[in-house]
C-alpha cells in the first residue's frame, strides 16, 4: 500500500491502516512531524493574537512613558519621575528609573498570556508567556535581558522609544518562523503521547493474540492519530488550555483497536 493510500485510510478507511505497520520507520516519523506541524497552529495563532493586541496596547503605553535618556548605562529622566506599573490588555509595563524593582519582581508580574516588560534602572527585561513552547523554542528562555550599554538600547531616549512603538510592525514571515519553531515542542509532546499509546496498544494486541511488535504498533498508532490530531487542533483554537493529549490518546486507541482485528493471529499450539 502506498503512503498516500495510508493517509487516506487514516481519514476514511481504518481497515487500510493494517498496512501501516509495514511502513518504513522514517516515513512514519515524517508523518508524525506533519501532525506536529498541524498541532502547532493553535499555539502560533494565540501568540499572533496577543502580538496584535500588543501593538494596540503599545500605543497606550507610549502616552505613559516620560522623557528619558540613557547615561552611563542607566535610565535618567529629564524631570524627577517616580516609577510606576501600568497594565493593558496584554502588557504589564514597569518603568523604574529609581532602581527599586529587580528582575525577579518583573518576572513575578507575569500573569497568563501577558507580556511583562520592565524598563529598570540599568537594564530592560521582557518576560514572555509560553504559548505551548513557542517562546522557549524560539528564544531558549522566556526571560530576555537587554543592557543599556549595548545596542540597540545604548542610545535610546523617550522620543525614540515612542517613535519605535508607533511604527511597530510584524514582518510578514513572522507566522512561518513561529510555526517552524512551534513544531519542536509539539513534536516532543505528540511523540511521547503516542509512545505510551503504542505501549498500551501492544499490550492489548497481545491479549487479543495478535502477532505484532511494539514498533509496528507505534507506526500504526501514528496514522491512527490523524483524526484526533485534527480534532485537537480545532478545539485548541478556541480552548488554548485544553489537554489535547488525553483526546489524542483515547481516540487513537479506539481506532487502533479496530485495526487490530486485521493483524495476523498468533496460532496457539493444538493438543
Amino acid at each position: 500500500m502506498t503512503f498516500r493510500q495510508l493517509i487516506k485510510g487514516s481519514l476514511f478507511r481504518f481497515e487500510d491502516l493494517k498496512s501501516a505497520k509495514d511502513t518504513p520507520f522514517w516515513k512514519s516519523i515524517v508523518y508524525l512531524i506533519g501532525l506536529s506541524l498541524l498541532l502547532a497552529i493553535p499555539s502560533v495563532y494565540q501568540a499572533l493574537q496577543v502580538m496584535n493586541q500588543m501593538k494596540t496596547d503599545s500605543l497606550k503605553i507610549v502616552e505613559k512613558i516620560p522623557d528619558f535618556k540613557i547615561e552611563n548605562g542607566e535610565i535618567e529622566t529629564t524631570k524627577p519621575e517616580k516609577g510606576f506599573i501600568y497594565q493593558t490588555n496584554s502588557i504589564i509595563l514597569t518603568f523604574d528609573p529609581e532602581g527599586k524593582r529587580t528582575q525577579q519582581d518583573v518576572e513575578k508580574d507575569l500573569v497568563g498570556n501577558y507580556f511583562s516588560v520592565g524598563l529598570l534602572k540599568d537594564q530592560a527585561i521582557v518576560v514572555l508567556p509560553d504559548y505551548g513552547g513557542v517562546s522557549s523554542a524560539m528564544f531558549g528562555d522566556n526571560v530576555l535581558k537587554f543592557s543599556y550599554k549595548q545596542a540597540p538600547l545604548k542610545g535610546m531616549t523617550g522620543d525614540k522609544l515612542r517613535a519605535g512603538l508607533e511604527d511597530l510592525k510584524l514582518p510578514v514571515w513572522t507566522p512561518l518562523v513561529m510555526l517552524l519553531a512551534g513544531v519542536y515542542p509539539s513534536f516532543i509532546n505528540l511523540f511521547v503521547t503516542l509512545v505510551f499509546a503504542g505501549i498500551a496498544g501492544m499490550i492489548v494486541a497481545k491479549l487479543r493474540l495478535r502477532r505484532v511488535t511494539f514498533f509496528e504498533c507505534f507506526k500504526t498508532i501514528i496514522f491512527c492519530a490523524t483524526i484526533p490530531t485534527i480534532l485537537a487542533t480545532i478545539v485548541l483554537l478556541f480552548q488554548p488550555n485544553f489537554d489535547s493529549s488525553i483526546l489524542i490518546t483515547f481516540i487513537s486507541m479506539f481506532i487502533f483497536f479496530r485495526v487490530t482485528h486485521y493483524f495476523p493471529k498468533i496460532e496457539l499450539p493444538t493438543k
